[in-house]
Parts: structure tokens; sequence; C-alpha cells
């Protein structure tokens, strides 16, 4: 809960900034930092282009050719369950293809946020997320505190000119980590509710698991604000956390997550199985703004009115079906072109056989990058009619998609009104998380990115910026735990053994014991 001497996290905040502007002393008795120095960061400086070679003329040079090495390791022995695996995925992903163009946005599950306890609306919101892998949470919170929200924003920005983001000329998604918003939004109690309920989707047969879905973990992520007419944040289809890490030993490897595809029984695979996310590591190539902490969903809070042709999400709803094809297409080449014969011809699974010999090629994978996929690299998917937009969302809605979902932002933003939201995951509590606090709570103290983000002077000098002081005034216990700032409760009743030992091993990591 607030303190009691504020109305609102947006209320209070924006009262403090306007007053700030006006050469107030309060901003300076609301302990709202105003001076202090970024730390270093290992990461290059950028912005979210790095990771994207889509958005810029970047050519990505070839993979080395121990790749083509590991391809041959990660099938040796079950190719002929390989490839009539394949031709069972090729057939199953013609029907849901054909479900997605009638019913498309439409099997996108809602659920409001003050129904989350219903059984029966989170039962039926359950069975479509778990399947289509995306979800919208209504009303996380009033439409006018998330309003409250944007206009802060825009008193942070006018106030600090220098912000970075991009495109440089006009940016869109700004470089952009501590803003009061951006922390008071992740702080909020309704939002932290709505993240546990959601990774309580996530499952693990193994109870001695050192993970917690019920205590979210702060991830510092940007913000974006897209205004009409735009056409230059134009993401294509991609997915996040890792690209060649996804094939790679040393990557999701680790815990082994995908080897029931690679072994020829793709059915197999559970998205839902937690455990064999724990040692998986997603940054082998300590890229500028690539990911390295187990995010169960990515997010964003909106904070304006936007529908489909406005600048949204778009995401694909195959979900499991579709990460299963893209981590098989780069063991198969089909045996005429598409310039050689019918499309339909070309798209039969009698036209596609396994590479004679393996080569390093994986299809939209650059090492430090996103994985990034296209019509042309990934035909069966047939992205122009299985990314969809998200349904019209209002102030204070919550979209979230699982971490294996492709997903895009529409290319133009053809409305009249801009499109905006502050980017915030669901991260569950691990010993990897953990660690990551430590340094991002370093890079809260003094204003830089996250330790995921490029480098750069970051916040520091920012006026307005909100200080650890005024944080931990105002904000209740399970914010403070989630941004590693307080003691978690390992003496709560009823939970797993393996909670209740990361709970304490998390205390430890935070310097608490």
């Amino acid at each position: 809960m607030l303190g009691k001497n504020c109305l609102s996290y947006a209320e209070s905040t924006l009262r403090s900034l306007r007053q700030f502007r006006r050469g107030s002393r309060t901003a300076h008795r609301c302990h709202i930092a105003t001076q202090t120095s970024a730390t270093p960061s290992s990461k290059a400086a950028g912005d979210i282009s790095s990771v994207f070679p889509s958005l810029t003329d970047n050519v990505a040079p070839p993979l080395p050719p121990r790749f083509a090495a590991l391809k041959a390791r990660l099938i040796a022995g079950h190719e002929h369950r390989l490839l009539a695996s394949w031709h069972e995925l090729l057939g199953s992903l013609e029907g849901e293809k054909k479900i997605i163009r009638a019913r498309g946005s439409a099997l996108i599950p809602e659920i409001e946020y003050r129904e989350i306890d219903d059984v029966q609306k989170r039962t039926e919101f359950r069975d479509s997320l778990k399947h289509r892998g995306v979800g919208i949470i209504r009303a996380v919170v009033s439409e006018r505190e998330a309003l409250d929200w944007k206009e802060l924003l825009f008193r942070y920005i006018k106030t600090n000119p220098g912000v970075k983001g991009f495109p440089a000329d006009q940016p869109t998604v700004y470089e952009l980590y501590w803003s009061p918003s951006q922390i008071l939004a992740r702080a909020h109690p309704n939002l932290l509710r709505a993240q546990a309920f959601l990774m309580s989707h996530w499952h693990t047969a193994d109870k001695s698991t050192l993970i917690s879905t019920s205590h979210p973990t702060a991830y510092a992520d940007r913000l974006r604000i897209r205004q009409p007419g735009d056409v230059s944040f134009a993401l294509g289809p991609h997915i996040d956390s890792g690209s060649c890490e996804r094939w790679e030993e040393d990557g999701y490897g680790r815990g082994h997550v995908y080897d029931e595809i690679f072994k020829g029984n793709w059915q197999a695979y559970d998205p839902w199985e937690s455990s064999c996310r724990l040692p998986v590591q997603s940054d082998l190539y300590n890229g500028a703004g690539a990911c390295s902490v187990f995010r169960m969903f990515q997010g964003w809070m909106s904070m304006s009115e936007t529908g489909p042709g406005e600048g949204t999400l778009m995401v694909n709803l195959l979900f499991r079906k579709a990460i299963a094809y893209m981590l098989l297409r780069p063991f198969f080449q089909p045996k005429k072109r598409v310039d050689e014969i019918e499309k339909s011809e070309f798209f039969r699974s009698q036209n596609w056989v396994l590479e004679p010999e393996a080569t390093s090629l994986l299809q939209g994978a650059v090492p430090s990058n996103c994985q990034e996929l296209n019509d042309v690299l990934h035909p069966h998917l047939e992205l122009g009619d299985t990314m969809v937009p998200v349904p019209g969302v209002r102030p204070g809605d919550y979209v979230a998609w699982h971490c294996d979902t492709i997903h895009a932002v529409e290319r133009l933003h053809a409305g009249k009104t801009d499109s905006s939201v502050m980017y915030i995951p669901c991260c569950p509590l691990t010993e990897a998380n953990a660690r990551y606090l430590v340094k991002q709570r370093e890079a809260f103290w003094h204003g830089a990115p996250g330790p995921d983000y490029p480098s750069g002077e970051g916040e520091g000098p920012f006026r307005g910026r909100l200080s650890p002081d005024y944080f931990m005034g105002n904000v209740d216990t399970e914010a403070q735990r989630a941004m590693g700032l307080a003691r978690f409760d390992p003496s709560v009743r009823g939970v797993a053994i393996g909670e209740r030992e990361v709970l304490a091993s998390a205390n430890r990591i935070l310097g608490f014991n």
C-alpha cells in the first residue's frame, strides 16, 4: 500500500514533478533524486535496434561451421523419426492455420482483473491461454491511473530533453527504465497479483524445483509512445530471449528444453514446464538488449486506447507448433524452390527433405540478436495470415505473451491518437533472477540502464527521478521484494519445498542473511 501522505502512485508523483518544474523544494523533501552518476555496463551502447538486424541495414554474416556440427549432433540417431515428425507437423499446421484465418483475434483470451478468482472464468481463460500462448487481463489498474502515468511520462521526457530512443530523431521506443511511471507501475499491487496469476499457469512435476511463481520479480524494460502515422517502429515477427541459443547445447540445451522436438517427437514438447528453463543461458553473446533472465511472459501495460490497425502488438497463435517448426526448419530443405513450382506444391511435405549434409544455417538466427522470422525463411507459418493483432485495449489493460511466442508490431500506426505502453514482463523468483536483481537494484540506485540493456549515462543526471528512499517509503513490502529491496519470508505456509528453499536462497543472494 502507499504511504498515508500520498494520494496515489501517479497523483503524488505528478504533483512532485509539477512543483519541481516550478522550482519548489518539495521535490527534495519527497526524496526525488536529481543528480548521480551511472555505473558502467558490460553491454555495448545502442538502442532497441541493436538486437534487430531488420531495423538496420546490417547484413548478418554466415554462421561459422561449428553450427553445422551442432545440427548434426542434435539429430544424430533420430533422422528417420525427425523426417516423419516434420511431415506430421506440416499437416497439423494446415489445420491450425484454417482456424486462425477464420477467427483471428477472437482466439485471444481475456479476463477482467476483478474476475481472476472466479473459478469458471479463470478456467476458461487458462485453457485458451495454454493453447494460444497470449492473453489479456482487463482493467488491472484504473484508466485514470494509467493515463496519469502517461502524463507523468510526458512531463519527465520534457523535463529531460536528452532522452535517447529509436529512431534517434523522433523516438518511439525510449531508452528509459527508471521514470517514475515505470517504477510505480511495476510496483502496483494489482499488477504484481496479475503477474502471479499468469505465472501460476506454469508447472513442474518436481516440487523441489527452486522457483516461486507467486513472487514476481521486477525487470526494468523500456516504454513505447508511438504517434499516429509512424512507420519507423515496424518490428517484424520475432522471438526474444536468444536466437542461436535455442539450438545450442550451452544455451537452451542446458535444460534440454527442446530435446523432444529434436528427437522427432514435437508433440511431447511442453512449453509450460518450468524446471527445464532454470539452467538456460539465453544470452551467450552479451547482446545489447538480449535478455538473460527467465521471463515466463513478456508483457505490457497499456496507457492508451488502441485497436487493430493502430500500431499495436501482433502475435502468432500457432504457438507451440510454431516454435517446433522454427526449430526444425534448419534441418530441412525443399526439393524444388518456390519459383520452380506452384506454391501449393512447394508447401507439400513431400517437397521437403532432410539436408543431405548439415549446413551452418539457422534461419533468422544471428548471435547477440533476437530470433527473426519471415515468409522466405519460414514459409509454412504463412505469417501474413497467422500473425494477428491483439484486440482493442484501454488504459490499464495488461497484455502478456509466453516467452516462446512469435510477436511483432504493426507496420503502420493508422490511428488518431498515441499508442503507448510500458513493457513489464512476468519473471518468477529463481536463483538466477535473484542474482540479476542484485545488479539491477544497483542500476536503479544510479539511474543506469538495467544489466541486460545498452550501456550509457542513463537517467543518472535526470531531474524528477525517484530515489530508492522515495520508493521504500511509498510502496508495499511485496513491491520492495520484487525489486530485491526487502527480505522474502521463507516461513510462509502452504508452499512447496522448492519454493521455500528459493525464498531462503534469494535472501542470501540479495544479502539479507
